[in-house]
């Protein structure tokens, strides 16, 4: 598996969160390496169906939209899950080819560098989350960097139980 570096290039508080979420974001990508268009949207967890490579690589992708675009911008909410279907993203991923999904997390996160280059650590989110509170972008950029630490310890158990892959 590639080797992914979390030093960051200088060490004041805006390199190191933003460094950290790209690290987990590159950790997310190599856990995908190699692996083939079915095993990709094999669910081999019986309690979890939706619980597949191409399922949780898709659903960090639509929860940085959703935190950036829909929270912090203030955009309308045009993710793919509904109140009836509320993990759609995960349920509609094995319908695209792991790597489109894998181009289009890399594509959206490139804007996002660039979004959160243009704000302010404390500029707080257009919308309010959480009892009615406006987070700010520092707290944003925490919640995605353990939301997708958290998933790549789902992608690590699935990528061990497919082909053995350990790293």
């Amino acid at each position: 598996m590639t080797r992914i570096d979390d030093t960051p290039p200088a060490w004041d508080e805006r390199t190191q969160l933003t460094t950290f979420l790209d690290y987990a974001r590159a950790t997310a990508r190599a856990k995908c390496d190699g692996v083939s268009a079915e095993d990709a949207r094999r669910a081999l967890l019986p309690g979890s169906p939706l619980m597949t490579l191409s399922g949780l690589i898709n659903h960090l992708r639509w929860v940085e939209y959703y935190w950036f675009q829909v929270v912090f911008l203030g955009e309308e909410d045009e993710g793919p899950w509904t109140d009836e279907d509320p993990d759609r993203e995960m349920r509609v991923a094995v319908d695209f080819p792991l790597p489109q999904l894998l181009d289009e997390y890399a594509a959206q996160s490139a804007r996002y560098r660039d979004l959160v280059a243009g704000h302010g650590l404390d500029a707080r989110a257009e919308r309010p989350v959480r009892g009615g509170v406006h987070v700010d972008l520092r707290w944003i950029l925490l919640h995605l960097t353990e939301e997708t630490a958290r998933h790549n310890g789902h992608l690590d158990i699935l990528r061990e139980m497919l082909d053995g892959t350990t790293g």
